[in-house]
């Protein structure tokens, strides 16, 4: 995660921008008073009206359709003018009057041009060219300067009723979203309620529906709903999170293995004086659980985010259906979603994150179902503890001190270059195993092929990361009655490698260098070496909600120019790797149904390898057939290894 300062660039264009508001701001009072002109001239005419055929007097039936007509529009748009002055006295903290709009041209330091960059004294308000975070200490906590949020391109039309009625309704859902929020982060029984067996918050769905009006309609038909909640302390700050929140490509960084794809579609608002409060923005988003078994939950959402005190904020998201209407069902809604963040005064902060969903549990495999359900998928708890992993690796790596088993032939910039190419193979081998629109896999359906496995392909061509040709990915996720403790363990032991990988050459590998990212020593990044020299790079991180293993070979003078710090852009590699995750305390029986009895792990494994370089090249059944050889012979290994063949 980074932070860039304002430069004089960015000034000079949020100073041209507040010149256009400002103009902006002069057409619609124009606006304004034609139509009080307007209005003056009809209540003239029906004062007295006179008939057009004999000129004498009228009686009120005989007023022209035009005259009614105008009569509507003009009620119609005093109550829109309403409206809007209530929802931006709302955000803005203070009340507006529509009267005092209506009654002529505002003042010089009107409310309503404080929403525009006058400081309230006739003078363009001065922004500051940061604002501070906290302490600059990497080791306590992550601090750096914020950027002014430059405002969004307004043109000089005035907006069409449709598009304002629109705006306004996302305003109202924003709002009544993050009120939603707030109590169900502040509230506890009995509307959480303590789950003894799994020591998690259950939502009580009949205080809930006591509460709370339903902000998005009522559930569809064949939908169920999932509800977590979880708090946390994080090495990261109040305003800094917010940052990433609303920054799409920053929170996809933050979020790497929960978030395939991500877009802000459209900036409602940007805030308030350069700052996120009041900042409102319509995204999409695609949220996977790492499984061909779990399909990616595809959502269109507000995203808003409020400041209710010094140091305390609040980031919440809800699906739009009800307004934006498509041709198809989304497999899953967002009810009010996101979290509370509250500043620490060791430069931590205390994160309150709220995840309730609806979704068709119909498209999910038997073996993901209790998970899913269970908030372990998509729910709090991962967010939580993707959030403070993520931020213990930063932290990290921002400190000068080297953890003492990191070698010392990596040089800093060696330290940035090896991460660097590690985070591009992980976000690699996660777009290889979900179907998602952010990556150019085809799907294959294949009779020869083990129904079980998902397999993909696609062409290789221009992309100096990968080896050019076809890339066949496949990919299948199996229960197996061990821990995913004890199930991360053996794949992240070097020495034990030989058990199930047939890069090692039948012999165990050695650790060559070691980057530490957090106090775990199951998160770090690692370069092996196998008994024949290959050379192998592999990631591993881990946390309580489950744990991800992902490695590639490598070529060994290519590595050696990336130690040294050079770019790791060209350095073509094919991931493969697992992801473990906790069944939800259950198992299956021998149909294939959860089994209350029996608790185990999920285990997906995945492989991408190169069938062939050629350019002109076409996929083969072989080529099909050995891909999915390999990935049945690698279960079977790892089932043998671990003694739970049956």
């Amino acid at each position: 995660m980074s932070f860039c300062l304002i430069d004089l660039e960015i000034l000079s264009s949020w100073l041209h921008q507040t010149q256009l508001e400002r103009h902006e701001n002069s057409i619609l009072r124009l606006e304004n008073d034609k139509l009080r002109v307007e209005n003056m001239s009809i209540r003239e005419a029906t004062r007295n009206p006179i008939c057009t055929n004999c000129g004498g007097p009228a009686i009120i039936g005989e007023i022209s359709l035009e005259e009614q007509h105008l009569r509507i529009q003009n009620a119609r748009l005093k109550n829109e003018l309403d409206r809007v002055c209530t929802l931006a006295g709302k955000f803005l903290g203070h009340p507006i009057s529509s009267t005092a709009i209506s009654m002529g041209p505002p003042l010089p330091n009107s409310s309503l041009e404080l929403g525009v960059g006058n400081d309230g004294f006739g003078g363009v308000a001065t922004i500051p060219e940061t604002l501070h975070m906290g302490p600059p200490d990497f080791g306590i906590g992550i601090s750096s300067p914020l950027p002014v949020v430059p405002p969004t391109e307004v043109t000089m039309n005035v907006i069409p009723i449709d598009r304002s009625l629109e705006r306004s309704m996302y305003s109202e859902l924003a709002l009544a979203a993050m009120d939603e929020l707030v109590k169900m982060a502040q509230n506890g029984e009995p509307l959480w309620l303590r789950s003894l067996e799994a020591g998690r918050e259950i939502l009580n769905y009949e205080e809930y529906g006591r509460i709370f009006t339903p902000v998005i309609g009522v559930k569809p038909n064949g939908f169920v709903a999932e509800a977590s909640r979880a708090t946390g302390m994080g090495i990261i700050n109040s305003l800094a999170l917010v940052e990433t929140l609303m920054v799409s490509n920053k929170w996809a960084e933050m979020f790497p293995c929960m978030i395939a794809r991500t877009s802000t579609t459209d900036v409602i608002s940007n805030g308030i004086r350069g700052t996120r409060n009041g900042a409102l923005q319509l995204m999409h988003a695609e949220l996977q659980v790492l499984s061909p078994l779990v399909p990616v939950r595809d959502v269109n959402f507000l995203r808003f985010c409020k400041q209710h005190a010094e140091g305390l904020w609040a980031v919440v998201d809800v699906s739009i259906d009800t307004i934006r209407e498509t041709s198809t069902l989304p497999n899953c809604r967002r009810l009010p979603s996101g979290c509370v963040v509250e500043d620490m005064p060791n430069g931590y902060s205390k994160v309150t994150w709220i995840e309730h969903a609806e979704y068709d549990e119909s498209v999910i495999h038997h073996l993901y179902r209790t998970l899913i359900n269970s908030g372990m998928g998509f729910g709090a708890q991962r967010w939580i503890a993707t959030l403070q992993r993520q931020c213990e690796c930063l932290a990290i790596l921002m400190s000068s001190a080297v953890p003492t088993r990191n070698h010392n032939a990596i040089t800093a910039s060696g330290r940035r270059s090896m991460l660097k190419l590690a985070q591009r193979m992980t976000n690699s081998f996660c777009a290889g195993v979900c179907v998602s629109t952010a990556n150019k896999w085809n799907k294959l359906c294949i009779g020869n092929a083990d129904e079980d496995i998902q397999i993909m392909t696609r062409k290789s061509v221009d992309d100096p990361g990968e080896p050019p040709g076809i890339v066949l990915s496949a990919a299948t996720s199996v229960w197996l009655p061990v821990s995913p403790q004890r199930l991360f363990d053996f794949l992240h032991d070097e020495h034990l490698r030989s058990e199930w990988d047939i890069l090692s050459n039948g012999g165990p590998m050695q650790e060559m260098a070691h980057i530490a990212k957090g106090q775990d020593h199951g998160n770090c990044v690692s370069l092996l070496r196998a008994s024949n020299s290959m050379l192998i790079l592999q990631e591993t991180c881990i946390d309580e909600t489950g744990s991800l293993a992902v490695y590639a070979p490598v070529d060994i003078p290519a590595m050696h120019v990336v130690m040294n710090g050079g770019d790791s852009t060209y350095v073509a590699l094919l991931p493969s790797g697992f992801a473990i995750v906790p069944d939800g305390s259950r198992g299956p029986t021998s149909n294939g149904y959860p089994n209350p009895r029996v608790s185990g792990s999920l285990l997906t494994v995945a492989f991408q390898i190169l069938v062939n370089s050629l350019p002109t090249a076409k996929l083969t059944v072989e080529s099909v057939d050995t891909v999915n050889h390999l990935i049945s012979c690698t279960v079977l290994k790892i089932k043998n290894a671990l003694n739970c063949e049956s």
